[in-house]
């Protein structure tokens, strides 16, 4: 996620920007999609193809709706729900996903989390969830990533003390939405590999994790699958340190 800032500001005319197949329209105060990210969709795509159409996939941190957008125009059988926090940016991703004309299929739903799931009897019934949650931890973002928080806003980058507090979350509560044997899908920052696996192993809810490297072999993407007869979240997994 981390990468150089674009300003928005002051401009009449949507600022449009390509993400894998679609373009989007970014907003000043929502975090600007990076092409780092692709490497996440990608394998998102690939996994559905994979699989019978028709699948079930939630796009959480969703932003600007690129994960779920572009999602939905490479797998046209997906039905998708993204969902994120802030008034700004499910805004922008409905504006999104209207501009594209995929609003039948992709549904934007606001709130903290799963939490924005509530009404609409997903439990049990995921096929996929993919998400790009923020990872750089407030020390960084209060001095060398300082620079990101000039034109975004510091929810899209800021992960807590250790940078890994929305994973501990969407790990754990991920367990409950999952059909057995779903995938879930999550970017992190460089050298969070460990970490990540770690959450994973304590949730006790997953097959062993796989990474998907970018160009220069570092492991940015996790991969795992529901175990087949999972416990519920509540069981085994810790709550948010």
């Amino acid at each position: 996620m981390p990468g150089k800032a674009v300003d928005l500001a002051g401009q009449s005319e949507p600022r449009m920007q390509r993400f894998m197949n679609i373009e989007l329209e970014l907003a000043p105060d929502v975090l600007v999609p990076r092409q780092e990210t692709e490497l996440l969709g990608a394998r998102a795509v690939a996994i559905l193809r994979e699989h019978p159409p028709g699948q079930v996939v939630v796009d959480m941190c969703c932003g600007s709706g690129n994960l779920a957008l572009a999602i939905a125009s490479d797998v046209p059988s997906a039905r998708i729900w993204g969902a994120d926090l802030t008034d700004s940016t499910v805004a922008l991703a409905r504006r999104n996903a209207e501009r594209l004309g995929v609003q039948d299929r992709v549904s934007i739903r606001q709130g903290d989390l799963f939490d924005a799931l509530a009404d609409d009897s997903l439990a049990g019934t995921v096929d996929l969830i993919v998400c790009n949650p923020p990872y750089i931890s407030t020390a960084r973002l209060e001095g060398d990533s300082a620079h990101l928080l000039a034109a975004e806003p510091r929810e899209a980058f800021d992960g807590g003390p250790y940078g890994i507090s929305i994973h501990q979350r969407v790990i754990r509560d991920a367990v409950e939405f999952l059909k057995p044997g779903g995938w879930l899908l999550f970017e992190f920052g460089e050298g969070q590999d460990r970490q990540a696996a770690a959450l994973i192993a304590r949730a006790k809810a997953y097959e062993p994790v796989r990474f998907a490297v970018n160009e220069t072999g570092t492991p940015r993407v996790a991969l795992v699958r529901k175990l087949a007869a999972a416990p519920a979240s509540g069981e085994t997994a810790g709550r948010p340190a």
